[in-house]
């Protein structure tokens, strides 16, 4: 677990008068993605060792050497970077790989460990069989993340799990009582006031996952690693309930996690209800209190 927050001074002005005072920060930092092949993971003096999504025993049954990792190609390839809260990188990582359409399933992923060698680098095997998601030709950022990166057409036609066939339906008091709930699980938003948060629910308002970031889509993809590592994708019948707005990319990465519903507290995108839309998915906005705004799939809430 990285260090989540951090102090600085500042100096406060209330009322016309200045006090210098230390105040609590979210931390920001780079995390790099990086595909390896087995013979990059061997043990070293201090040796991480290779992380088993899930527990997951690699393909074939056979244990490898401590710190070998079956099944990355290519070799040393940059899948992406990202600014990011640290903490739970492997559910980041685990996530990313599901929103990018490269696994769909924990043995999807042969391991992850920690680059013993370089700070805030994950390295990552897939199993034999797993195409390597697409590079993006520059970094994704904390604020929206690779916004837009396929169109509403392609996003439908690649989903694992069609969501519209989902038959869930939630009460509009769950939907309603969803933000504070995960307002209440919000802890480093408590010293800081700066993280966004993600987390899924049951049907029944029940929490599964909880993740928070500084980025809107990384505490997604945390959530949705969590579940993937769990190996509770697809998440059926499940609600999806995010801090801030409903943008394209919460949507497409809800989509490919098989969730079939999407509460936002603030508004989404023209873009993020066109591809609700077409998914099946059930979006909605401005959930505050006992009023919100459902932009698409209304026949699930009742």
């Amino acid at each position: 677990m990285g260090v989540v927050t951090d102090r600085r001074r500042v100096v406060r002005v209330r009322e016309g008068a200045r006090a210098a005072r230390p105040d609590t920060l979210a931390v920001e930092e780079p995390l790099m993605v990086r595909l390896v092949g087995p013979g990059d993971l061997v043990s070293r003096a201090r040796p991480l060792g290779a992380v088993p999504v899930g527990g997951v025993v690699p393909v074939g049954g056979a244990a490898l050497p401590d710190g070998v990792l079956p099944g990355a190609r290519p070799a040393g390839s940059t899948l992406t970077v990202t600014m990011r809260t640290p903490g739970d990188d492997f559910d980041l990582v685990a996530g990313w790989l599901v929103s990018e359409g490269a696994v769909t399933a924990r043995e999807d992923i042969a391991g992850m460990r920690l680059c013993p060698d370089e700070d805030n680098t994950v390295e990552v095997a897939l199993a034999p069989g797993v195409e390597a998601p697409r590079q993006r030709a520059f970094a994704t950022t904390s604020a929206c993340g690779v916004c837009g990166s396929d169109t509403v057409v392609e996003v439908r036609a690649a989903l694992r799990w069609p969501v519209a066939r989902d038959a869930v339906t939630v009460g509009a008091d769950v939907i309603a009582a969803l933000p504070d709930l995960l307002r209440e699980r919000q802890r480093a938003f408590d010293r800081t006031g700066g993280l966004h948060a993600a987390g899924l629910f049951t049907a029944d308002g029940d929490p599964l996952y909880v993740r928070e970031d500084v980025g809107r889509h990384n505490a997604v993809d945390k959530v949705v690693g969590a579940a993937l590592r769990d190996g509770a994708l697809p998440a059926a019948g499940t609600v999806l309930q995010v801090s801030g707005r409903a943008s394209f990319e919460l949507v497409q990465k809800a989509a490919r996690a098989g969730i079939p519903v999407l509460s936002a507290i603030s508004a989404p995108s023209t873009l993020a209800v066109d591809l609700a839309e077409e998914c099946g998915l059930t979006l909605l906005g401005f959930v505050r209190g006992d009023s919100m705004n459902v932009y698409t799939r209304a026949d699930r809430l009742r």
